[in-house]
């Protein structure tokens, strides 16, 4: 399809928009784990699900053309998908990831990687100074998460992009939080963008799934290549599940991020509430370089109460939102980043990175944003 028309309407008039063969308006899922090859001495596009599945294949194709890249990939989670990117890496290698970062990479790289020989170093990627200083001669990759999670810190994309350049690293960023509908860290030269599709992209709590996209053709063939060997594929009927929860992607994006901001601007004047953060406050340190390098501030906050005991509370006694773990769902979702997203990090370094055990993580939904605000009220008076 023709690349002038804005991203909401990528979202629906794409490639496969309509199949060729049948014409109808949604993607055909293909139930099918192998496909006859009508030549003995030529296979066709498709052998093995483990390798290509057609719906699959419109998935990685669709989420390639968003981010702007050449090639997609859709893992079975958001883990999977990291976890393999991870392996374009070889023994002896260093990386350099940002510090409050989502615990489940946090433990890949902390109990997984070391195995494998792979060093780490956790840094503050805000600080480009830190990062640079930090760089070792065997250092293969910077991993970027902006916004962070749960912190909500922002790093420059463009500006850790050029030091990687400089001494020949490869860059991941983790997309998670704004979808390309807000944020396209390929065009700010990044090499690996991963999401956990489960989240905004998928957006209706039914799915788990994984994404990585790429704009190097060669870094792509090496990426199919352990996809196809790890074989953390996405299935066809969670495919397809994601394909229509795109459909809908910028309006609930568009939506919930217009709330969040009304949110955070309440909860910043609660006396109850001790900080707040969220790129789109005016004292949020990040905002200018947020504002530059996306279009949104996103829809997800995080707030912090003075104890647990306080954010336990306030959890008990809210009645709309959702306590569980993940995000970016039509629901409000709250977590608690302490026992549920960071649970894997060890207190120490979960204190270390400003997630302490007063700090609530909140995700917006499509609830009408004042009676959020209003069971958010009363949950802060209840005695």
């Amino acid at each position: 399809m023709a690349d002038q028309y804005h991203i909401q309407t990528k979202l629906l008039h794409n490639n496969h928009k309509v199949d060729q063969q049948t014409g109808a308006v949604s993607v055909p899922i293909h139930h099918s784990s192998t496909f006859h090859q009508f030549s003995f001495d030529e296979f066709g596009e498709y052998d093995y699900a483990r390798g290509a599945n057609p719906t699959r294949k419109a998935l990685e194709e669709v989420i390639a053309q968003l981010e702007g890249g050449t090639r997609g990939f859709a893992f079975s989670s958001g883990m999977a998908a990291i976890s393999t990117a991870f392996m374009l890496l070889s023994k002896g290698d260093h990386v350099l990831i940002t510090e409050d970062v989502y615990g489940g990479t946090y433990r890949f790289v902390t109990q997984i990687l070391i195995k494998f020989g792979i060093e780490h170093t956790f840094v503050d990627m805000t600080n480009e100074t830190e990062v640079e200083s930090k760089i070792r001669a065997n250092t293969k990759l910077i991993y970027i998460e902006t916004p962070s999670n749960p912190t909500l810190k922002i790093t420059d994309i463009k500006a850790i992009v050029g030091i990687a350049k400089a001494h020949n690293c490869l860059t991941f960023c983790d997309n998670t939080f704004l979808t390309p509908v807000f944020q396209k860290p390929l065009d700010l030269g990044v090499d690996v963008v991963l999401h956990s599709a489960t989240k905004f992209l998928g957006g209706h709590s039914d799915v788990v799934a994984g994404l990585a996209i790429v704009k190097d053709e060669e870094l792509g063939r090496q990426l199919a290549f352990l996809q196809n060997s790890f074989g953390a594929i996405l299935g066809v009927q969670d495919s397809w599940l994601v394909l229509r929860g795109l459909k809908t992607l910028q309006v609930r994006m568009n939506a919930s991020s217009l709330a969040a901001l009304t949110i955070a601007k309440w909860l910043s004047e609660r006396k109850e509430v001790k900080a707040v953060y969220y790129p789109g406050l005016p004292n949020h340190p990040g905002r200018s370089i947020q504002e530059q390098q996306a279009t949104s501030h996103g829809a997800v906050l995080s707030f912090e109460f003075p104890t647990k005991k306080n954010a336990k509370d306030f959890v008990e006694n809210v009645k709309l939102p959702v306590f569980a773990v993940s995000l970016g769902a039509v629901e409000t979702i709250l977590s608690y980043p302490a026992t549920m997203s960071h649970g894997s990090m060890p207190e120490q370094e979960r204190l270390k990175r400003g997630i302490t055990d007063g700090l609530l993580r909140l995700s917006v939904g499509l609830e009408d944003v004042n009676d959020l605000i209003d069971d958010f009220q009363q949950a802060l008076n209840a005695k």
